[in-house]
């Protein structure tokens, strides 16, 4: 299996979800080896940000990179749904070049990205696909009953639970298992939205955040229930939205997983935390390619560019 970029530039632009700013996005197809690669082209000189795990800097509802320039703080926000499609379509390479401060968060979901990603076409390119496959069990918690932890598997298998005190989540399922392949991700996980409580905005915008919010890029749920008049896309697109958040955030690992991860009340912080430990134990995993054979992820070949 081949590493794989992108056949052509694609641009959309949108609103961050959190800071309200609006932003020009541009994908443009990178070099092998380049990894992914997101770029500040407001602010003079551009800021690169080649995507590692100590990059999260900020993890209050969304996965925030910052690079440090003298005294100033350079961010790009919301950043784990693209991360998420990207992982979907197994891009490796990629220059992801934006005009402010916070990726635009479209619908809510991934699906507007993997539609741009595969309008732009996929190339493969002429260097073997680098995978990163745990060889032990790591496991991180918090101090709120959250854990996340990877073991060994021969596949990418992703479990998630979820538990809100909230009458929304009584009849929808609070748990789910994800046998990751670009297939699955597709029909299972990628058009689920991120959420939020309608009691907790005034606090969130108090403290600049949700800023760009709406029922049309986000599902709201009051004491009663779900509030978007058209309801949930799936019963269970909670613990499905959170496994797409997950996909995201693990894929700041520079390379697809093969694993199993667990979690039970995980987000973004735990998710890094996770993937800050499994670096910093070079023993718990190891960097392969499959280029005698294949590989125990498959990814689909639609609309790719030899």
């Amino acid at each position: 299996m081949k590493q794989r970029t992108l056949a052509n530039t694609v641009k959309a632009k949108g609103v961050g979800l959190h800071t309200g700013h609006k932003s020009i996005m541009t994908l443009r197809p990178a070099p092998v080896n380049t990894g992914i690669c997101f770029r500040r082209i407001d602010v003079n000189p551009v800021v690169a940000f080649p995507v590692s795990p100590s990059l999260v800097k900020e993890t209050m509802l969304c996965t925030t990179i910052v690079q440090e320039r003298e005294s100033e703080r350079i961010k790009i926000a919301t950043i784990e749904h693209l991360m998420s499609a990207l992982a979907g379509v197994g891009i490796d390479n990629l220059y992801i070049d934006i005009t402010a401060d916070e990726v635009p968060i479209m619908d809510g979901s991934a699906s507007h990205f993997i539609f741009l990603l595969q309008a732009a076409g996929v190339k493969l390119q002429n260097a073997p696909k680098k995978f990163i496959r745990i060889n032990k069990e790591i496991e991180v918690t918090n101090d709120k009953g959250g854990v996340a932890k990877f073991m060994p598997y021969n596949g990418f298998r992703l479990n998630f639970s979820i538990e809100f005190d909230h009458p929304a989540f009584d009849q929808t399922a609070e748990k789910m298992t994800l046998e990751f392949s670009s297939t699955s991700y597709f029909k299972e996980v990628s058009r689920a939205r991120t959420f939020g409580f309608v009691k907790d905005m005034e606090t969130l915008r108090a403290q600049n955040l949700g800023l760009g919010a709406g029922l049309h890029n986000a599902i709201g749920l009051d004491d009663n229930g779900v509030v978007n008049q058209e309801g949930l896309r799936d019963k269970d697109e909670f613990v499905r939205h959170k496994i797409l958040d997950a996909v995201g955030d693990l894929y700041m690992a520079g390379h697809p997983i093969i694993g199993e991860f667990t979690a039970h009340k995980s987000g973004h912080a735990l998710n890094n935390q996770l993937l800050r430990a499994l670096m910093a134990d070079t023993s718990a995993y190891e960097v392969v390619t499959y280029e005698d054979g294949e590989p125990p992820i498959q990814y689909g070949s639609s609309k790719i560019l030899i």
